[in-house]
Protein backbone atom coordinates (compact mmCIF):
# COMPACT_ATOMS: atom_id res chain seq x y z
CA UNK A 1 0.00 0.00 0.00
CA UNK A 2 0.95 3.57 -0.61
CA UNK A 3 2.86 5.78 2.12
CA UNK A 4 1.95 9.92 1.78
CA UNK A 5 6.03 11.43 1.38
CA UNK A 6 4.56 13.96 4.21
CA UNK A 7 4.44 10.80 6.38
CA UNK A 8 8.09 10.84 6.40
CA UNK A 9 8.80 12.91 9.57
CA UNK A 10 12.14 12.06 12.13
CA UNK A 11 11.44 9.56 14.84
CA UNK A 12 11.43 11.09 18.56
CA UNK A 13 14.35 10.23 19.65
CA UNK A 14 13.73 10.54 23.18
CA UNK A 15 11.21 7.92 22.71
CA UNK A 16 13.71 5.44 21.66
CA UNK A 17 15.84 6.03 24.55
CA UNK A 18 12.75 5.32 26.92
CA UNK A 19 12.92 1.66 24.95
CA UNK A 20 16.19 0.90 25.68
CA UNK A 21 16.06 1.98 29.38
CA UNK A 22 13.03 0.03 29.61
CA UNK A 23 14.87 -3.17 28.06
CA UNK A 24 17.67 -2.17 30.59
CA UNK A 25 15.15 -2.32 33.12
CA UNK A 26 13.69 -5.94 31.76
CA UNK A 27 17.49 -7.27 32.45
CA UNK A 28 17.58 -6.46 35.92
CA UNK A 29 18.70 -2.85 35.99
CA UNK A 30 17.56 -0.14 37.91
CA UNK A 31 18.15 2.71 35.94
CA UNK A 32 17.10 6.55 37.03
CA UNK A 33 14.84 8.36 34.58
CA UNK A 34 16.46 11.76 33.34
CA UNK A 35 15.32 11.57 29.53
CA UNK A 36 11.69 12.11 29.39
CA UNK A 37 9.99 15.29 30.20
CA UNK A 38 7.38 13.56 32.28
CA UNK A 39 6.40 14.73 36.43
CA UNK A 40 7.29 12.06 38.48
CA UNK A 41 4.04 12.57 40.24
CA UNK A 42 0.71 12.02 39.21
CA UNK A 43 -2.33 13.51 38.91
CA UNK A 44 -3.53 15.61 42.41
CA UNK A 45 -5.53 14.06 44.80
CA UNK A 46 -8.30 16.61 44.01
CA UNK A 47 -8.36 15.69 40.36
CA UNK A 48 -8.93 11.92 41.12
CA UNK A 49 -11.40 12.34 43.91
CA UNK A 50 -13.50 14.99 41.30
CA UNK A 51 -13.44 12.17 38.84
CA UNK A 52 -14.78 9.24 40.97
CA UNK A 53 -17.30 10.68 42.23
CA UNK A 54 -18.44 11.99 38.77
CA UNK A 55 -18.46 8.33 37.62
CA UNK A 56 -20.38 7.15 39.80
CA UNK A 57 -22.90 9.70 39.52
CA UNK A 58 -23.29 8.83 35.49
CA UNK A 59 -21.97 8.07 32.37
CA UNK A 60 -19.17 10.49 31.24
CA UNK A 61 -20.52 11.12 27.09
CA UNK A 62 -19.46 13.19 24.59
CA UNK A 63 -18.78 17.41 25.52
CA UNK A 64 -19.30 20.15 23.29
CA UNK A 65 -16.27 20.21 20.92
CA UNK A 66 -14.90 23.44 22.50
CA UNK A 67 -15.21 21.62 25.86
CA UNK A 68 -17.06 21.67 29.02
CA UNK A 69 -17.62 25.33 29.78
CA UNK A 70 -16.97 24.89 33.31
CA UNK A 71 -14.04 24.25 32.58
CA UNK A 72 -13.40 26.54 30.05
CA UNK A 73 -14.16 29.58 32.77
CA UNK A 74 -11.84 28.06 35.49
CA UNK A 75 -9.13 28.27 32.85
CA UNK A 76 -9.80 31.93 32.49
CA UNK A 77 -9.77 32.69 35.93
CA UNK A 78 -6.46 31.08 36.05
CA UNK A 79 -5.01 33.97 33.70
CA UNK A 80 -6.43 36.42 36.10
CA UNK A 81 -4.81 34.84 38.70
CA UNK A 82 -1.13 34.14 37.38
CA UNK A 83 -1.09 37.33 34.69
CA UNK A 84 -4.04 40.13 35.81
CA UNK A 85 -5.44 39.04 32.57
CA UNK A 86 -9.51 39.54 32.20
CA UNK A 87 -9.96 36.20 29.70
CA UNK A 88 -13.32 35.46 28.17
CA UNK A 89 -13.57 31.68 28.34
CA UNK A 90 -15.10 31.83 25.54
CA UNK A 91 -11.67 31.87 24.53
CA UNK A 92 -10.63 28.96 25.31
CA UNK A 93 -10.28 25.95 23.54
CA UNK A 94 -9.87 22.41 25.28
CA UNK A 95 -7.95 20.16 23.47
CA UNK A 96 -6.73 16.59 23.20
CA UNK A 97 -3.14 17.70 24.71
CA UNK A 98 -1.04 20.15 23.64
CA UNK A 99 -0.25 18.17 20.47
CA UNK A 100 -3.79 18.38 19.12
CA UNK A 101 -3.77 22.12 20.05
CA UNK A 102 -0.79 22.37 17.51
CA UNK A 103 -2.53 19.95 14.82
CA UNK A 104 -5.60 22.76 15.27
CA UNK A 105 -3.41 25.66 15.46
CA UNK A 106 -1.26 24.62 12.27
CA UNK A 107 -4.81 23.47 10.24
CA UNK A 108 -6.34 27.02 11.49
CA UNK A 109 -4.20 29.41 10.64
CA UNK A 110 -1.64 27.77 7.66
CA UNK A 111 -2.07 26.43 3.94
CA UNK A 112 0.11 23.66 2.53
CA UNK A 113 3.51 24.73 1.75
CA UNK A 114 3.72 27.77 4.61
CA UNK A 115 6.95 28.76 6.03
CA UNK A 116 6.74 28.52 9.87
CA UNK A 117 9.66 29.71 12.33
CA UNK A 118 11.14 27.80 15.31
CA UNK A 119 13.90 28.68 17.29
CA UNK A 120 16.34 25.96 17.52
CA UNK A 121 17.41 23.87 19.79
CA UNK A 122 12.97 23.76 20.26
CA UNK A 123 10.84 20.67 21.02
CA UNK A 124 10.88 18.36 17.82
CA UNK A 125 7.80 17.66 16.99
CA UNK A 126 7.05 21.59 16.28
CA UNK A 127 9.13 19.87 13.23
CA UNK A 128 7.68 16.42 12.69
CA UNK A 129 3.88 18.14 12.97
CA UNK A 130 4.43 20.58 10.73
CA UNK A 131 5.98 18.41 7.91
CA UNK A 132 3.17 16.06 8.45
CA UNK A 133 0.76 18.97 7.87
CA UNK A 134 2.35 19.70 4.52
CA UNK A 135 3.87 22.36 5.73
CA UNK A 136 7.68 23.30 5.79
CA UNK A 137 9.47 24.05 9.22
CA UNK A 138 12.12 27.06 9.23
CA UNK A 139 14.62 26.80 11.45
CA UNK A 140 16.57 29.79 13.01
CA UNK A 141 19.75 29.28 14.88
CA UNK A 142 19.69 30.99 18.30
CA UNK A 143 22.37 31.34 20.66
CA UNK A 144 23.33 31.82 24.24
CA UNK A 145 23.57 35.67 24.43
CA UNK A 146 19.77 35.61 23.46
CA UNK A 147 19.36 32.75 26.17
CA UNK A 148 18.45 30.18 22.68
CA UNK A 149 15.54 32.75 22.03
CA UNK A 150 14.80 33.75 18.76
CA UNK A 151 14.71 37.60 18.16
CA UNK A 152 13.05 40.23 15.78
CA UNK A 153 16.54 40.14 13.46
CA UNK A 154 15.69 36.45 13.18
CA UNK A 155 12.46 37.59 10.96
CA UNK A 156 11.38 38.13 7.23
CA UNK A 157 8.09 38.63 4.96
CA UNK A 158 9.02 35.56 3.74
CA UNK A 159 7.82 33.75 7.10
CA UNK A 160 4.15 32.68 7.58
CA UNK A 161 4.30 31.90 10.96
CA UNK A 162 6.23 31.50 14.47
CA UNK A 163 6.86 29.48 17.22
CA UNK A 164 8.00 30.53 20.74
CA UNK A 165 8.37 28.70 23.37
CA UNK A 166 9.13 30.00 27.48
CA UNK A 167 9.98 28.10 29.13
CA UNK A 168 10.92 26.52 26.82
CA UNK A 169 11.91 22.69 25.41
CA UNK A 170 14.84 22.01 25.87
CA UNK A 171 16.91 24.80 27.53
CA UNK A 172 14.16 26.21 30.22
CA UNK A 173 14.88 29.28 29.19
CA UNK A 174 12.43 32.32 29.42
CA UNK A 175 11.28 35.55 27.02
CA UNK A 176 10.56 38.04 29.11
CA UNK A 177 8.05 41.26 28.43
CA UNK A 178 10.77 43.12 26.74
CA UNK A 179 11.62 40.38 24.20
CA UNK A 180 8.37 38.88 23.70
CA UNK A 181 7.02 42.76 23.20
CA UNK A 182 9.89 43.25 19.99
CA UNK A 183 9.11 39.78 18.85
CA UNK A 184 5.18 40.34 18.35
CA UNK A 185 5.53 43.57 17.71
CA UNK A 186 7.49 42.08 14.37
CA UNK A 187 5.35 39.41 13.84
CA UNK A 188 2.61 41.85 13.38
CA UNK A 189 4.44 44.33 10.95
CA UNK A 190 5.38 41.17 8.98
CA UNK A 191 2.30 40.10 8.58
CA UNK A 192 3.49 36.59 10.43
CA UNK A 193 1.09 34.37 12.59
CA UNK A 194 2.62 34.13 16.36
CA UNK A 195 2.01 30.91 18.43
CA UNK A 196 3.11 30.80 21.97
CA UNK A 197 3.80 27.44 23.77
CA UNK A 198 3.35 28.61 27.28
CA UNK A 199 2.98 24.58 28.35
CA UNK A 200 5.45 25.16 31.63
CA UNK A 201 4.01 27.91 33.09
CA UNK A 202 3.59 27.45 36.57
CA UNK A 203 7.21 26.05 36.30
CA UNK A 204 9.28 28.93 36.69
CA UNK A 205 11.74 29.63 39.44
CA UNK A 206 13.29 33.11 39.43
CA UNK A 207 10.90 35.30 37.60
CA UNK A 208 7.49 35.10 36.37
CA UNK A 209 6.50 33.82 33.26
CA UNK A 210 4.98 36.02 30.53
CA UNK A 211 2.08 35.27 28.53
CA UNK A 212 2.10 36.15 25.80
CA UNK A 213 -1.71 37.37 26.16
CA UNK A 214 0.19 40.26 28.16
CA UNK A 215 1.12 41.83 24.70
CA UNK A 216 -1.11 40.60 22.44
CA UNK A 217 -4.51 39.19 21.58
CA UNK A 218 -3.08 38.35 18.39
CA UNK A 219 -1.58 35.07 19.21
CA UNK A 220 -2.42 31.52 19.49
CA UNK A 221 -1.39 30.28 22.95
CA UNK A 222 -1.48 26.87 24.14
CA UNK A 223 -0.90 25.37 27.19
CA UNK A 224 -1.67 22.04 28.92
CA UNK A 225 -2.59 19.72 31.63
CA UNK A 226 0.65 18.09 31.27
CA UNK A 227 3.52 19.52 33.14
CA UNK A 228 2.52 22.07 36.27
CA UNK A 229 -0.86 19.60 36.98
CA UNK A 230 1.23 16.60 36.54
CA UNK A 231 -1.24 14.59 34.03
CA UNK A 232 0.50 13.74 31.29
CA UNK A 233 -0.98 10.35 30.87
CA UNK A 234 -4.72 11.81 30.54
CA UNK A 235 -4.26 13.99 27.16
CA UNK A 236 -5.26 17.30 27.99
CA UNK A 237 -4.60 20.72 26.80
CA UNK A 238 -5.79 23.99 25.73
CA UNK A 239 -5.09 27.11 23.72
CA UNK A 240 -6.43 30.65 23.95
CA UNK A 241 -7.58 31.85 20.43
CA UNK A 242 -8.29 35.62 19.08
CA UNK A 243 -11.84 36.08 19.16
CA UNK A 244 -12.45 35.64 14.93
CA UNK A 245 -11.21 32.09 15.30
CA UNK A 246 -13.53 30.47 17.93
CA UNK A 247 -15.78 29.01 14.62
CA UNK A 248 -12.98 28.38 12.72
CA UNK A 249 -11.41 25.94 15.55
CA UNK A 250 -14.54 24.74 16.55
CA UNK A 251 -15.21 23.80 13.15
CA UNK A 252 -12.19 21.80 12.76
CA UNK A 253 -12.63 20.20 16.61
CA UNK A 254 -15.78 18.71 15.57
CA UNK A 255 -14.33 17.14 12.80
CA UNK A 256 -10.97 15.98 14.00
CA UNK A 257 -11.58 15.21 17.27
CA UNK A 258 -15.37 15.72 17.93
CA UNK A 259 -14.11 16.61 21.96
CA UNK A 260 -10.99 16.14 23.98
CA UNK A 261 -11.59 13.13 26.92
CA UNK A 262 -14.14 14.22 29.12
CA UNK A 263 -12.84 12.09 32.28
CA UNK A 264 -9.78 14.17 32.01
CA UNK A 265 -11.74 17.29 31.74
CA UNK A 266 -13.89 16.10 34.43
CA UNK A 267 -10.09 15.40 36.32
CA UNK A 268 -8.82 18.96 35.20
CA UNK A 269 -11.56 20.80 37.29
CA UNK A 270 -10.61 18.76 40.72
CA UNK A 271 -6.55 20.00 39.74
CA UNK A 272 -7.65 23.59 39.26
CA UNK A 273 -9.35 23.32 42.87
CA UNK A 274 -7.66 24.67 45.95
CA UNK A 275 -6.61 21.56 47.31
CA UNK A 276 -5.39 20.74 44.06
CA UNK A 277 -3.66 23.89 43.46
CA UNK A 278 -1.91 23.25 46.74
CA UNK A 279 -0.81 20.02 46.19
CA UNK A 280 0.73 21.08 42.52
CA UNK A 281 2.37 24.37 44.52
CA UNK A 282 4.41 21.30 46.41
CA UNK A 283 5.24 19.47 43.50
CA UNK A 284 7.50 22.86 42.40
CA UNK A 285 9.05 23.17 45.01
CA UNK A 286 10.94 19.73 44.66
CA UNK A 287 11.35 20.71 41.25
CA UNK A 288 13.59 23.36 42.85
CA UNK A 289 15.04 21.71 45.06
CA UNK A 290 16.22 19.33 41.88
CA UNK A 291 17.35 21.75 39.98
CA UNK A 292 19.76 22.97 42.16
CA UNK A 293 20.84 19.68 43.04
CA UNK A 294 21.47 18.81 38.68
CA UNK A 295 22.24 21.89 38.41
CA UNK A 296 25.52 21.75 41.08
CA UNK A 297 26.10 18.23 40.27
CA UNK A 298 26.91 18.86 36.42
CA UNK A 299 28.90 21.79 37.53
CA UNK A 300 31.57 19.81 39.56
CA UNK A 301 31.13 16.90 36.93
CA UNK A 302 32.81 19.39 34.58
CA UNK A 303 29.65 20.07 32.92
CA UNK A 304 29.21 24.13 33.22
CA UNK A 305 28.19 25.52 29.87
CA UNK A 306 24.42 24.93 30.28
CA UNK A 307 21.36 27.17 29.37
CA UNK A 308 19.70 29.18 32.08
CA UNK A 309 17.35 27.11 33.35
CA UNK A 310 14.38 29.67 33.79
CA UNK A 311 11.39 26.90 34.14
CA UNK A 312 10.34 23.88 33.22
CA UNK A 313 12.27 20.81 34.47
CA UNK A 314 15.38 20.60 32.34
CA UNK A 315 18.94 21.31 31.58
CA UNK A 316 20.38 21.81 28.52
CA UNK A 317 24.20 20.91 28.44
CA UNK A 318 27.12 21.22 26.03
CA UNK A 319 29.07 18.28 26.03
CA UNK A 320 30.78 18.85 22.90
CA UNK A 321 34.20 19.00 24.77
CA UNK A 322 33.46 14.99 25.11
CA UNK A 323 32.05 13.76 22.22
CA UNK A 324 30.50 14.52 18.66
CA UNK A 325 28.20 12.40 18.60
CA UNK A 326 25.48 12.58 21.57
CA UNK A 327 23.48 9.85 20.34
CA UNK A 328 26.67 7.16 21.09
CA UNK A 329 27.22 9.49 24.19
CA UNK A 330 24.12 9.18 25.80
CA UNK A 331 23.75 5.07 25.30
CA UNK A 332 27.53 4.90 26.65
CA UNK A 333 26.03 7.03 29.72
CA UNK A 334 23.00 4.71 30.01
CA UNK A 335 25.49 1.48 29.72
CA UNK A 336 28.05 2.24 32.57
CA UNK A 337 26.30 4.64 34.61
CA UNK A 338 22.43 3.45 34.67
CA UNK A 339 21.22 6.95 34.09
CA UNK A 340 18.75 7.58 30.65
CA UNK A 341 19.24 11.07 29.33
CA UNK A 342 18.19 12.70 25.78
CA UNK A 343 20.79 13.27 23.22
CA UNK A 344 20.14 16.86 21.50
CA UNK A 345 19.46 15.43 17.72
CA UNK A 346 16.32 15.41 19.01
CA UNK A 347 16.37 19.35 19.49
CA UNK A 348 18.49 21.12 16.80
CA UNK A 349 19.98 18.99 14.09
CA UNK A 350 22.91 20.87 13.28
CA UNK A 351 24.54 21.63 16.70
CA UNK A 352 22.40 18.48 18.65
CA UNK A 353 25.32 16.16 18.22
CA UNK A 354 27.44 17.89 21.05
CA UNK A 355 24.69 18.41 23.62
CA UNK A 356 22.63 16.31 26.15
CA UNK A 357 19.61 17.14 28.01
CA UNK A 358 18.77 16.55 31.48
CA UNK A 359 15.40 15.93 33.43
CA UNK A 360 14.66 16.85 36.91
CA UNK A 361 11.46 15.88 37.00
CA UNK A 362 11.22 12.94 38.98
CA UNK A 363 11.68 12.86 42.84
CA UNK A 364 14.94 14.12 44.33
CA UNK A 365 16.13 10.90 45.85
CA UNK A 366 16.37 9.57 41.93
CA UNK A 367 18.16 13.03 41.16
CA UNK A 368 20.60 12.63 43.84
CA UNK A 369 21.34 9.35 42.54
CA UNK A 370 20.93 9.79 39.28
CA UNK A 371 24.05 12.95 39.78
CA UNK A 372 26.01 10.49 42.11
CA UNK A 373 26.36 7.97 39.25
CA UNK A 374 26.62 11.03 36.47
CA UNK A 375 29.59 12.70 38.50
CA UNK A 376 31.04 9.01 39.02
CA UNK A 377 30.69 8.97 34.65
CA UNK A 378 31.89 12.00 33.80
CA UNK A 379 35.23 11.81 36.25
CA UNK A 380 36.00 8.51 34.62
CA UNK A 381 36.19 9.87 31.34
Amino acid sequence: MRQSTRSHVDPFIVMDVMEQARAAEEAGRHIIHMEVGQPGTGAPKAARDRLATEMAAGPLGYTVALGRPDLRAGIAALYDEWYGIDLDPARVVLTAGASGAFILAFTALFDAGARVALGEPCYPSYRQILTALSLNPVGLQTHADTRYQPTPDHLDPSLDGLIVASPANPTGTMLFKPELTALTNACAEQDISLISDEIYHGLQYDSRAVSALEVTDDVYVINSFSKYFSMTGWRLGWMVVPPDHIRTIERLAQNMFICPSHAAQVAALGALSPEGRAELDQHRDIYTRNRTILQDGLKAAGLSNTAPADGAFYVYADVSHLTDDARAFAAQILDRAGVAVTPGLDFDKQRGAGTLRFSYARATEDIEEGVARLTAFFNSL
